[in-house]
C-alpha cells in the first residue's frame, strides 16, 4: 500500500508540472494488460484516437487501479474523460477520486465551453460522477466567466432537475464574485419555498458564501443582508432559518438601523433557541450600541433558556464593552447564575483590558453554563 501511495504521489506532482518524465518503473507494470496497453513484450498500443472510436477508454481493474493511472493521466482528454474515468469512479478510494477532480479541472482550464460541456454531464450523472464533476468544475478557472455563473444559475433553478442535485449546483455556483439583484431574488425565493429541502438550504448557504466575498471587494453586503434575514423570517425549515441568521458572521458587517430592527425582530420571535443566539451575536454588530444594550435587557428579561441568556450576557460586553457592565450587572440580579460570569468581566474590565477577544480569551471558561455542546 505504501508502494501505491508513493505512485499516486508523482502522478499528481506529474499533473501538476506536466514536463520532465521520471522512471517508468509503475507504469511500466500497467502495460501488461489490455489492447489499449502496451504490452510487456512490446506490442504497439492502439493510438488514442482508436481508444476513443471504440467509445471506451482502458479497461481499468478495480484491484489494480493505481497501476493504469500513469497511463490515464497523460493521455486523458475531456473528450475521452468521462469514459475513461467511469472504472476509477468505482473506486471508494478518496485518494483516487481527488486525483480525478482535480485533473478534471485542469482539462477545462480556463475555457468556457468547456466547462459548460462538463456542467452538461452533470444532468444525467450518477451521484458519484455529479460529484466529481461539479467539484472539478468549481476548481477551475472558467467557473467565474459569465457564461458558465449564467449556466450553473440556470441549472439551479430548473425544476426539471431534482432538488438534491440542483443542491449540489448550488454549492458550486458559490465561486461567483457578486450576484445581480435579479439572481439573489430568485435564490431567495427558491430558499424561502417550504418544498426546497437541501436545495434551499444550499441556496442560503450560497448567498451567505457570495456576500462575504463581495463584502470583502466591495464593503457592501447590505443587498444580501436583507435577504438573508428575509429567509430567516420566513423560512418554514429551522435549519435554513438559522444558516441564514447566522452566516453574516462570516462576514461581520456593520448592522444599519434597518438590519438591526430585522435581527431584533428574529430575538424576539424565533422558536429555535440556535436562532435567538445567533441573532444575538449579529446584534453586537450594530452601529448603535445604546440600542442593542436596551435590546438585549428586555431580550434578557423574557427568554428563559439560559443559553440565550449567555449569548445576551457575553454579546452586550461585545457590542458596548465596558459601558455594557451596567446592563451585565441587571441580568445578574435577574438571574443569580450569572453573578460569577459578572464579576469575572467586571475584574477583567478593571484590570485595564477592554478589546472583547482579549476579554473573551481572558475568561477562566468560555462555556461556564454548558452551551457549546448543547444539542440543536
Amino acid at each position: 500500500m505504501g508502494l501505491l501511495l508513493v505512485g499516486i504521489g508523482r502522478l499528481v506532482l506529474r499533473a501538476g508540472h506536466g514536463g520532465a518524465r521520471s522512471e517508468r518503473t509503475f507504469a511500466q507494470a500497467a502495460r501488461s494488460r489490455g489492447p489499449w496497453w502496451q504490452s510487456a513484450a512490446g506490442t504497439t498500443a492502439a493510438t488514442e484516437d482508436e481508444a476513443a472510436a471504440e467509445g471506451h477508454g482502458p479497461r481499468f481493474d478495480p484491484t489494480t487501479c493505481w497501476q493504469e493511472l500513469d497511463r490515464f493521466n497523460e493521455a486523458v482528454t475531456l473528450k475521452t474523460f468521462r469514459a475513461w474515468a467511469a472504472a476509477l469512479l468505482a473506486s471508494e478510494d478518496e485518494h483516487v477520486l481527488s486525483y480525478l477532480k482535480e485533473r478534471l479541472a485542469e482539462l477545462i482550464g480556463a475555457d468556457a465551453a468547456q466547462a459548460g460541456e462538463v456542467l452538461s454531464w452533470v444532468r444525467d450523472a450518477t451521484p458519484k460522477e455529479a460529484g466529481v464533476f461539479l467539484s472539478a468544475l468549481r476548481g477551475s478557472a472558467a467557473v467565474r466567466s459569465p457564461e458558465v455563473a449564467a449556466q450553473l444559475t440556470a441549472m439551479s433553478l430548473d425544476s426539471r432537475i431534482p432538488l438534491e442535485r440542483r443542491a449540489g449546483i448550488l454549492l458550486a455556483l458559490d465561486t461567483q464574485e457578486r450576484f445581480s439583484p435579479a439572481v439573489l431574488g430568485q435564490l431567495t425565493d427558491l430558499a424561502k419555498d417550504p418544498d426546497s429541502g437541501e436545495a434551499g438550504w444550499a441556496a442560503t448557504r450560497t448567498i451567505g458564501r457570495v456576500m462575504e466575498t463581495d463584502f470583502k471587494r466591495t464593503g457592501n453586503a447590505a443587498p444580501y443582508l436583507d435577504k438573508l434575514l428575509a429567509i430567516g423570517a420566513k423560512s418554514a425549515d429551522d435549519d435554513i432559518r438559522y444558516l441564514a441568521v447566522s452566516l453574516p458572521m462570516h462576514a461581520d458587517p456593520i448592522l444599519d438601523s434597518r438590519a438591526t430592527a430585522l435581527y431584533e425582530k428574529i430575538l424576539t420571535t424565533e422558536g429555535s433557541a440556535n436562532g435567538r443566539d445567533a441573532a444575538a451575536h449579529m446584534l453586537s454588530l450594530s452601529a448603535d450600541k445604546a440600542k442593542v444594550l436596551q435590546i438585549f435587557a428586555q431580550a434578557f428579561q423574557g427568554d428563559a433558556d439560559v443559553c440565550v441568556r449567555w449569548a445576551l450576557f457575553r454579546f452586550a460586553a461585545r457590542a458596548a464593552g465596558k459601558d455594557a457592565l451596567p446592563v451585565m450587572a441587571e441580568m445578574a440580579v435577574t438571574d443569580p447564575r450569572f453573578q460569577p460570569d459578572y464579576q469575572i468581566f467586571e475584574q477583567i474590565y478593571a484590570s485595564g483590558v477592554v478589546d472583547f477577544e482579549r476579554v473573551w480569551l481572558a475568561l477562566p471558561s468560555q462555556d461556564p453554563h454548558g452551551c457549546l455542546h448543547r444539542p440543536d
